[in-house]
């Protein structure tokens, strides 16, 4: 794997590799994003945090936030396969949003160096903000070589989530693991019962577990009607081992 771009800042080392057309993002070692043009579902879990999209009827996908944008993947991914009408994507780290436009290729999305506290919060106070139809929680940063979240999943930040989101609309919430999701403020009986569809989602190999919400049901016959071949659920040939579970 060739590497193309690398910087020290501080005590942080950012390097950008390749391998053929894929480009992947490190962060002090830790493996962040990964993109390749030519072949884009792979079954990563990159994609996990895409197939919950499916979840929502066909052009109902307008408006998406991203939290934690990376190399800027699932931006790729969601403009390649769901095609929204505007992305905006927050990173606290500028080293990240300048690898996503200048290595991953992200064009025609709005790219907001922030904290994602700050910026949640302040969209959450301003009632003339407009909704999401998809909020992707994927805040995470690293520990002596090893990813966790950056902010805690507790019932302020998920109750902040939820008024950012619009009717109908779907939020995505990656954990470094199943009973990090289960311990999270939407387990909790203050925020479960505003949400009429929950979904656990996870790959064989990886710790990681995405939280799948809505305060409106969720159907997995529209997912499975809906989303690609590579990462259907229904497609015993799919690239994506995805295992969905109804939380309840």
């Amino acid at each position: 794997m060739a590497l193309i771009w690398q910087k020290q800042v501080g005590t942080n080392r950012y390097e950008v590799r390749t391998h053929g057309a894929t480009v992947r993002l490190y962060s002090n070692g830790v493996f962040h994003s990964q993109w390749n043009p030519n072949d884009p579902l792979k079954g990563s879990l990159w994609e996990l945090l895409l197939l919950p999209a499916f979840f929502l009827p066909q052009g109902r996908v307008r408006r998406v936030l991203i939290l934690g944008v990376g190399g800027g993947a699932l931006i790729r991914l969601l403009q390649r396969f769901v095609q929204p009408e505007q992305i905006v994507g927050v990173d606290i780290d500028r080293h990240h949003l300048m690898v996503a436009k200048k290595f991953f290729g992200v064009r025609d999305a709005t790219l907001v160096c922030a904290d994602a506290r700050v910026f949640v919060a302040e969209l959450a106070a301003d009632s003339n903000s407009e909704p999401f139809d998809l909020i992707v929680d994927d805040l995470f940063g690293h520990c002596d070589g090893v990813a966790e979240r950056a902010i805690a999943a507790d019932k302020s930040w998920c109750s902040q989530l939820l008024k950012l989101l619009a009717p109908g609309g779907l939020l995505v919430s990656n954990f470094g693991c199943r009973c990090e999701l289960l311990e999270s403020g939407w387990c909790a009986p203050e925020i479960r019962p505003r949400l009429q569809g929950a979904y656990s989602a996870d790959l064989p190999g990886y710790e990681n577990c995405v939280g799948v919400f809505s305060p409106a049901p969720l159907s997995r016959s529209l997912l499975t009607k809906w989303a690609p071949a590579q990462i259907n659920p229904s497609n015993p040939s799919r690239k994506l081992q995805a295992r969905l579970r109804i939380l309840r």
